[in-house]
Order: C-alpha cells, then sequence, then structure tokens
C-alpha cells in the first residue's frame, strides 16, 4: 500500500529541491504501461511491479498539481519498451521537448535515448526513476539523501575518474576486469537538476565514465539477489571491450543470452554486448540489493553497465543499457586503489 502522506514530502523537494521547479514552468511525469502483449510475457510479479509504479506516477502527477497549483502539471503513459534504453513512441518525446520539468517514473530507463537526450539538449531538465519504488520516497530513503552530502562524496571519485588512465576492478565473489578510461570525463550525479539541460537519476548518487571502447577484458560476477530476479551467481565474460558470454544465473541469464545473442553477429548485437560505463556508488542512504536503481546508488559498490554509452560520452549507439551492481569492490586507478574491499580511499 502506497503511504501517501508519508511520500508527499518527497515529491515537494524532488520539484522544488532537485529540480528547481521555477514560477510558471510545466512539469510533465511520464510512465510506461503494461501492453496486451506484456500480460502473456510477463511474470505476475513483473505485472504487479509495473502496475503498481504506473499508479505512484500518477499519485506523484496529482500531488504535484496540489502542491503546485501555479504550474501546469501533465501526466503522459506510454506503452512498455521492454527494454532499458529503448526510445519511446514520437510523441512522447515530443512532450518531453515541450516540457520545462520532466519526472521519468517508469519500468524501462530513459536516460539513455535520443528522447532524453533532445529534451535535455533542448534546455529542458528531467529526472529519471526507472524501477523507482514507493519506499524510496520515504523519510530516510534514498530520494531523501541531502544533495550536499552526496555531491561531497561522488566529485572527488568523478574527477579521479577524469584524471585516470586505466583500472582494475577485483571482487571476491571472481571479479577481475580491466579496462581503458584514458580521455574519457567522469561524470557526477548528485541530485542537483536545477541548471538549463540538468538530467540524472532520482534517487542519485554516483560517480561514472564510459570506459575506452574495444579495452575491457576479464569478468564480472554479479552475485544472487544482486539483480532483479537473480536466484544464481551470473558470471560475465569480456573481450576486446565486448561481452563474449554469459555463464549462470539461471533465468536471468537465459534473458541475457537471449537479448545478446551470442550465436549472431550484426551491429545492433555488437553494439548491445559493448562495456558502457564504470559507475561507483555514492548515496548513504541506498541499501536495496535487487533494486539497480538503488543498488547502483549504495556506497561502497561499483557497477558495469554493458549496451549504448553515446549519451554518456561514448561512441556507441545501442537499443539497451543494463547496469550489473558489484558489492565489496577493490578499484584500482593508475595502479592506485580508490575503493578496497568497499571502502573509500577517496575522500573529500
Amino acid at each position: 500500500m502506497i503511504e501517501l502522506e508519508a511520500i508527499a514530502p518527497a515529491v515537494v523537494q524532488i520539484l522544488r529541491g532537485n529540480m528547481g521547479l521555477k514560477a510558471g514552468e510545466r512539469v510533465l511525469v511520464v510512465n510506461d504501461i503494461a501492453t496486451v502483449s506484456d500480460w502473456s510475457r510477463m511474470s505476475p510479479g513483473v505485472l504487479t511491479d509495473v502496475g503498481e509504479r504506473s499508479v505512484l506516477a500518477r499519485i506523484v502527477a496529482d500531488m504535484a498539481r496540489d502542491s503546485f497549483p501555479g504550474h501546469g502539471v501533465d501526466f503522459l503513459a506510454y506503452p512498455c519498451t521492454g527494454r532499458n534504453g529503448a526510445e519511446p513512441p514520437p510523441d512522447v518525446a515530443a512532450a518531453m521537448k515541450a516540457a520545462d520539468v520532466i519526472l521519468a517514473i517508469t519500468t524501462f530507463s530513459l536516460s539513455h535515448t535520443d528522447a532524453r537526450e533532445a529534451a535535455t539538449s533542448a534546455g529542458r531538465r528531467l529526472a529519471s526513476m526507472p524501477s523507482v519504488e514507493p519506499e524510496m520516497l520515504l523519510p530516510g530513503g534514498p530520494v531523501s539523501a541531502a544533495v550536499d552530502v552526496v555531491r561531497s562524496g561522488t566529485l572527488p571519485f568523478a574527477s579521479a575518474l577524469t584524471l585516470g588512465s586505466t583500472v582494475l576492478l577485483t571482487t571476491p565473489a571472481g571479479t577481475r576486469l580491466e579496462l581503458s578510461i584514458e580521455g574519457r570525463n567522469g561524470e557526477a550525479d548528485t541530485g542537483a537538476l536545477g541548471s538549463r539541460g540538468a538530467w540524472g537519476n532520482l534517487p542519485a548518487g554516483e560517480a561514472f565514465i564510459a570506459p575506452v571502447e574495444g579495452t575491457a577484458k576479464g569478468r564480472i560476477v554479479v552475485e544472487k539477489g544482486w539483480h532483479p530476479g537473480l536466484e544464481e551467481d551470473m558470471a560475465i565474460l569480456f573481450e576486446d571491450g565486448l561481452v563474449t558470454t554469459i555463464e549462470g544465473g539461471g533465468r536471468v541469464g537465459d534473458e541475457f543470452r537471449k537479448v545478446l545473442d551470442f550465436g549472431t553477429d550484426s551491429p545492433a548485437l555488437r553494439a548491445r554486448r559493448n562495456v558502457a560505463e564504470l559507475g561507483i556508488g555514492t548515496n548513504p542512504n541506498a541499501r536495496r540489493p535487487d533494486n539497480v536503481l538503488e543498488a547502483e546508488k549504495i556506497k561502497g559498490t561499483v557497477h558495469v553497465a554493458i549496451g549504448d554509452n553515446s549519451h554518456m560520452g561514448g561512441a556507441v549507439a545501442a537499443d539497451m543499457h543494463e547496469d550489473f551492481v558489484l558489492r565489496v569492490p577493490t578499484l584500482v586507478i593508475d595502479g592506485r586503489p580508490a575503493i578496497e574491499d568497499g571502502e573509500w580511499l577517496i575522500t573529500s
């Protein structure tokens, strides 16, 4: 049951504090709803999750309308795309470009899409909230983390990534991944989204960078419980910057083996297999491991993404972007540990 009174302050904080809503600005809340075919394809649990998120999005729009009566607040629903990074329909992209502030309360992320980039390039401000759950909006939840606290933990890591050239990432579960970040800029997702063209996640809290294409080699091991529905460990192997094999992972592993289709070679599939992102979680209030939006923000974690990085400083455009979160990491940049066994060695 959604605790309406409990999440109302977070809605106000998001619009006034994070988004910097100004007099006369229009707000758009977008949400993806399950389609008729989804009712046959998705499990009952996923359908429930999608439906509850649609209700949450509508409630947030209503709360925004009640709390900010001098602003136009619109709610726009569209059919689920089925993948993070897949483009929404053209009318949704047009509506995003026409609004001043967009809250993307979706199941499948719009962050790495042309629609998002077109909107923010036009000066619109967007909070991407894929898979957000009501609990994240409660007092003490990850959305409530103070922007200055998140900023102070994030900026030093973003700077270290910008200055770095080589990365070695290991975990006790068996991860060992090497890659280059030379010449790429580290970015900071702090939740401060009030400036023209700003965009990021809410909850916020990560430093991230697009690795140099073709350089990643090794493997990451995603532990059970650390990805939605993952009931056994899953190893993802990389060579020359691409995923080459996925081992284990049960049903989740099967889904990714199908999406990446290792038996077929095409530009679109190679783009999906691209090592797209290296990220560092910096939100002290983030705790839940099986929701990627929150898990990738957990302080002391590192995540690696595959697929599109063209919307974050890379050179590969893909129709998906999928993050995998790793706990207790050791992250070495240019031979110097930045994180050791999940403990920060870089501080503000």
